[in-house]
């Protein structure tokens, strides 16, 4: 199995969350978005979305993080990431979705390079912009949690893809300084995640490719 991954990129962050946590091997294909080799044809040729993560098990190669997750639940359902449990479910992939179909697609590389290359943001109109949907985006996380969160992760004693999707954006939005004292839950859950291997193994820091 090959990850096609940036260290800094949080939706291949989620993968190697994923990964980690089944205790799946794998080999990491550092891809560095900052020198735009998602953008060179061979690699395109490969995943269409031409961005990162890229997971190719042999049988097929397939982008987009959720899809991924997806994937890798049915094909090693332990330990499960997307409950089975109609409900549990539900209120996993409303918080997951919340971080990645809402809070990331408008403050990725791509989108604060578009902002400052063609529309002429400054850097202090980027950084305001990051923060203001970090700021929308985490409290709708952070509601989601207080009304049904419970255990030391986000659902439970075990951790999901709500996790997994948690981690990162966490960690990206302190990168870029963001305030986050005003979501207690959610750093509850992020501090604990921390504290787990699989999470520390997971980590930007310690990839291949980190580069500070």
């Amino acid at each position: 199995m090959q990850l096609h991954s940036f260290f800094n990129s949080s939706t291949s962050y989620r993968v190697r969350i994923a990964l980690a946590l089944k205790g799946l091997p794998y080999d990491y294909a550092p891809v560095n978005i900052r020198k735009l080799e998602h953008r060179a044809a061979d690699y395109v040729a490969r995943n269409p979305s031409a961005n990162v993560p890229l997971l190719d098990d042999g049988r097929l190669a397939l982008g987009q993080s959720l899809a991924i997750i997806d994937y890798l639940d049915a094909r090693h359902p332990e330990p499960r990431l997307i409950p089975a449990d109609p409900d549990q479910r539900a209120r996993v992939l409303e918080l997951s979705y919340a971080i990645a179909c809402d809070m990331h697609p408008v403050n990725n590389l791509r989108i604060l390079r578009y902002l400052q290359d063609v529309l002429g943001a400054t850097d202090e109109q980027k950084n305001a912009w990051y923060r203001h949907w970090i700021s929308e985006g985490m409290a709708t996380v952070e509601s989601l949690l207080q009304r049904h969160g419970s255990g030391p992760y986000c659902f439970g004693a075990a951790p999901t893809l709500a996790d997994c999707c948690l981690v990162p954006q966490i960690a990206n939005a302190q990168r870029m300084g963001c305030d986050l004292s005003a979501y207690p839950h959610a750093m509850r859950v992020y501090t604990h995640c921390g504290e787990q291997p699989a999470f520390q193994a997971a980590a930007p820091q310690r990839q291949p490719d980190y580069a500070g």
